[in-house]
């Protein structure tokens, strides 16, 4: 049976992160990808000019539509803007508690404009973390959610993801992306163990929309019904791949989306 997902997340109009990454990264991991807006914003590869934010009544409008027809798999949370976009997502989501949630606290983009609004952080963990299965932070985005300083090392990076847990979420993967080492490892704590997943660092500016990438690909996989550990290393290696292959596009002259389809892709070109 093909699994459907549930994408909770603003748009990229540039097609590198945001919803479009979500739709595409859930496609290539063998799910049926969906979508309700939380913001439209202006953004490319060099930067965000502009967001506008879709009502809070409305963001729950679209997914309250979507429960009442679709069976859904699967749910990823990622740019939320607001507190009270957080509670309305949270108040729909409440419902549906047996559907599996991953969260990506998208709080500032690839260029460096916040996405998250500062009263939205205490939001977010006390009515959606409780919610999640899982909570995908990079490293900054993992010590502004514990008020803490940012992991430097992978002892830090184990310890936050542990305290995560704490906040709510069945798990917790840190992502080491930001850690000055040779290797890009990220660490799951599943509520029990520490995993560690590892890749090389890949020499490339083209990593926008990584973040979206990742969790919804985890997502896909989740709705699949894997057991979180093996979803996680399905999810890491397809994010390396997308990576790995990103600067065989031609998008934009900052920093360039990963290749979500490069698998299939292969062999199409002239």
């Amino acid at each position: 049976m093909i699994r459907n997902v549930l994408s909770i997340a603003g748009s990229d109009p540039s097609g590198g992160a945001g919803i479009q990454a979500d739709l595409k990264s859930i496609s290539a991991n063998g799910a049926y990808g969906m979508a309700a807006l939380t913001a439209l914003t202006a953004q490319n590869t060099q930067g965000v000019d502009g967001i506008e934010l879709v009502t809070p009544d409305f963001v729950a409008a679209q997914i309250t539509s979507v429960f009442a027809d679709v069976r859904v798999d699967a749910v990823k949370i990622g740019m939320i803007a607001t507190a009270d976009i957080a509670s309305s997502v949270a108040d729909v989501l409440e419902a549906h508690k047996a559907v599996p949630v991953v969260l990506d606290p998208v709080m500032i983009a690839k260029g460096g404009a916040p996405l998250l609004a500062e009263d939205a952080i205490e939001t977010l963990r006390s009515r959606l973390l409780p919610l999640a299965r899982i909570v995908t932070p990079n490293l900054p985005e993992a010590a502004h959610l514990l008020g803490v300083p940012v992991a430097r090392t992978r002892d830090d990076m184990a310890a936050q993801a542990r305290a995560l847990t704490a906040l709510g979420p069945d798990a917790a993967l840190v992502k080491g992306g930001h850690l000055e080492e040779a290797d890009s490892p990220d660490v799951l704590f599943d509520g029990a163990d520490l995993h560690w997943v590892e890749a090389p660092r890949i020499a490339t500016k083209n990593t926008h929309g990584t973040g979206c990438t990742l969790s919804s690909a985890l997502a896909a996989h989740l709705a699949h019904g894997v057991p979180m550990a093996k979803a996680v290393a399905r999810a890491k290696a397809y994010v390396a791949m997308a990576i790995t292959d990103a600067d065989a596009l031609s998008v934009g002259q900052g920093h360039g989306p990963v290749h979500h389809f490069s698998e299939l892709w292969r062999g199409l070109s002239a």
